[in-house]
């Protein structure tokens, strides 16, 4: 859409090809259906959450940034708000808002838009150098000057993106760089984790680890579930893994979390005194307690291999260790990711290499443009996605 009311700007006939039967299924879902449509951090930090191929978005990104979306839709008439994390929604918190106001422009600006409409092939010159057309699943061919392909990606297969735009890029001669799960839930050794599922630990901060190496640190939010964990902390995480698929797949990464991340050791050990001090008769469960969710406590003791009747009195100085350490870091195990269809973004696409940064054309073909989750960029939740779709999306357009 973003790409359409773009190119209709300079006066050209645009066809939108949509093969659901409505636009913009998958912008529905997102932000759990209130559209995280933008970020607001400063413009000059926005290439710091990228974690794909930053330096190929400068261009696309200096000529349509954050704040020109967030002009671009107050100017079309849907009001804006930040939240925390400086994310921003549409301030009636519907992404049909979102989804409407992008197709009321297209309509302003004529751009036809046809549903059912699904290509299977992409039509070259007799040279096979440049576009010429492209041909739907009924057998219609439709021939144009410019083609983009603004497909998506392979997450959320049921809203249409399910990687048949890497296909049709695949036909005219690019390159697919290999597509995982990005921004997705772990799943994890720890059987112990279906026990807390649905507690959430806020203000904790998590180390993933390769062998000794730290892959990731960071610091907010942690979910656990019947599977594993999730949450924004470990999202965010998921999207340093691209590199690490083997250690993943053999089960050699480690998640060590802190659930005291205010506290040193030092300090720490100063409030276990003290509370060891004023409850010295209770159960360390009901200790525990006053430190951790309660929902937590029966598992915390049994990592410690401490009974929960136990008498404060009678902890020895090594159990009391012992809990400092778990507190401090307790360490879990990843067998992997949770699929696709759980993935709020897919890694990998089309090799940004064979694809012109400041007009989005393809350096293979003349005259096909690529914008958006089919190309190999990929960055942080927070609304940083989707900034890319239009970034790409108004430069395609524009060029084409």
């Amino acid at each position: 859409m973003m790409a359409a009311i773009s190119a209709s700007e300079a006066g050209k006939k645009v066809i939108i090809l949509e093969k659901n039967e409505k636009l913009g299924k998958k912008l529905f879902i997102t932000g759990k259906g209130r559209c995280n449509v933008t970020t607001a951090c400063p413009p000059e930090e926005f290439l710091n959450h990228v974690m794909t191929n930053p330096r190929f978005l400068y261009s696309s990104f200096s000529r349509f940034n954050n704040e020109d979306m967030i002009a671009f839709l107050n100017t079309a008439g849907l009001k804006t708000k930040v939240e925390r994390g400086q994310r921003v929604f549409p301030f009636s918190d519907h992404s049909s808002d979102v989804i409407q106001t992008l197709k009321r422009q297209c309509e302003k600006n004529r751009v036809i838009i046809r549903y059912h409409a699904r290509v299977t092939d992409i039509l070259l010159n007799d040279e096979q150098t440049a576009f010429s057309g492209v041909r739907l699943e009924d057998g219609e061919i439709i021939t144009g000057e410019s083609l983009i392909m603004a497909c998506g990606g392979n997450s959320y297969a049921s809203t249409g993106s399910n990687g048949e735009g890497y296909l049709l890029a695949e036909s005219i001669g690019h390159t697919i760089k290999p597509v995982y799960p990005s921004l997705v839930p772990f799943v994890m050794k720890e059987t112990w984790c279906k026990d807390l599922m649905g507690l959430t630990l806020k203000n904790v901060s998590i180390t993933v680890k390769n062998g000794k190496k730290s892959i990731y640190e960071g610091f907010g939010e942690f979910l656990f579930t019947h599977f594993g964990v999730s949450g924004p902390l470990v999202l965010t995480a998921s999207t340093c893994l691209g590199k690490y698929q083997k250690p993943l797949e053999e089960g050699k990464l480690r998640l060590i979390l802190d659930m005291k991340p205010s506290l040193t050791m030092e300090q720490m050990e100063k409030r276990f005194l003290r509370e060891f001090d004023t409850y010295r008769n209770k159960n360390i469960s009901n200790v525990i307690e006053r430190m951790l969710p309660k929902k937590m406590v029966p598992i915390f003791l049994q990592i410690a291999d401490i009974p929960e009747d136990k008498k404060v009195h009678s902890i020895s100085k090594k159990e009391r260790h012992r809990m400092m350490e778990l507190m401090k870091g307790l360490e879990m195990h990843i067998e992997g990711v949770r699929t696709f269809d759980e993935a709020i973004v897919t890694r990998g696409g089309v090799n940004v290499k064979e694809v012109s940064p400041t007009t989005m054309e393809s350096k293979l073909v003349k005259n096909v443009y690529f914008a958006g989750e089919m190309l190999d960029l990929d960055a942080v939740t927070g609304g940083f996605n989707l900034q890319i779709a239009w970034s790409t999306g108004y430069v395609a357009g524009q060029n084409a």
